[in-house]
This record gives structure tokens, C-alpha cells and sequence, in this order.
């Protein structure tokens, strides 16, 4: 096998691109982990003003009004979670993930009913 000539095989773009994401989210977590209760008191802050605005457009749009309180009742659990696993002092990961369900799930509402 010193010898072999085969051809070395290539990852397929996929792979790649999630170790991107990989890598991404644990330069971020490793530096939520670095000052958690800064993090925290900025990250509060921001996403609960991203939950607000989520709520406005929710409001603001032209959706059956099921669908619009269904929709606001989960921007808002996600919202209040964060908060809730920030003041019960929750691990670092678990506080970290609820952090980014929470801001990707009121950008897509947001992102949603702009387009």
C-alpha cells in the first residue's frame, strides 16, 4: 500500500459546507461560553427586539387570524424561553441553542411576510 496509485477521493460539497456551519457555531459558542453573562445582557436585548418586530409584522399581515395568533404564540414562547434559560442559569449550550432557534425563528417570520 506504500506504493498504490490510487486516486485519492474528494468530499462531496455538502460535507464542506456543514463543517463550515460546524465550525461556525463553535467559534460563537466558544465565545458566548468566554463572558455568558455579557453575552446574555446584550443577546436579551436583541432578540427581544427581533421577537417585537416579529410580532408587529405578524400582527400587521394579512393572514387568517388562527394563523396569525398560532404564529405569535410560538415567537413569543421562543422569546420568553431565552429569557427563562438566562435567569435559571442553564447551561451555557442549552442557553446558547435557545438563543439561535429563537432569532432564526423570528427572522423567518419577519422574512416571511416581507416576501
Amino acid at each position: 500500500m506504500k506504493h498504490s496509485t490510487t486516486i485519492p477521493m474528494t468530499h462531496s460539497g455538502t460535507d464542506y459546507k456543514s463543517s463550515i456551519i460546524k465550525g461556525l457555531y463553535n467559534r460563537l459558542l466558544i465565545e458566548f461560553k468566554k463572558d455568558q453573562l455579557g453575552y446574555s445582557t446584550i443577546a436579551i436585548i436583541g432578540q427581544s427586539c427581533l421577537g417585537s418586530a416579529a410580532a408587529m409584522v405578524l400582527l400587521m399581515g394579512s393572514m387568517q387570524m388562527a394563523v396569525k395568533m398560532i404564529l405569535l404564540f410560538f415567537v413569543t414562547i421562543f422569546c420568553m424561553a431565552f429569557n427563562g434559560a438566562v435567569l435559571a442559569q442553564l447551561k451555557v449550550k442549552v442557553t446558547f441553542n435557545i438563543l439561535i432557534f429563537s432569532i432564526l425563528f423570528s427572522a423567518l417570520v419577519i422574512l416571511s411576510h416581507l416576501f
